[in-house]
């Protein structure tokens, strides 16, 4: 992912994943497909371990478009799925990045 101009703001979403993957695959790819099409989303970032902890990270433009995808219909479905079913726990955390930097070898 190429890192969006600065200033924009990041979601963080860290979670603990239940055993019960019924669905969960399914609704995962469902989601990430939908949000590609929203208005103000820039990219993100996804890591999971294998204790089942994990970081998404998604990246907006500003604050409306990240509030029209926490309303979206079938984003609040999704949400309802992960508190019945797939999370035992997450934090959602959304900030400001008002700079972006880097270093490759």
């Amino acid at each position: 992912m190429n890192p969006p101009a600065s200033p924009h703001y990041a979601a963080i979403f860290s979670s603990v994943r239940t055993e019960n993957n019924d669905g969960y695959d399914e609704w995962n790819d469902k989601m990430f497909e939908l949000v590609k099409n929203n208005d103000g989303y820039l990219g993100h970032e996804s890591y999971r371990n294998e204790d089942k902890t994990g970081v998404t990270i998604s990246y907006w433009r500003d604050l409306e478009s990240l509030s029209q995808w926490r309303n979206e219909t079938l984003h609040k479905k999704a949400q309802e799925l992960g508190r019945l079913k797939w999370y035992s726990h997450y934090r959602i955390r959304v900030c400001k990045v008002e700079r972006d930097y880097e270093f490759k070898k």
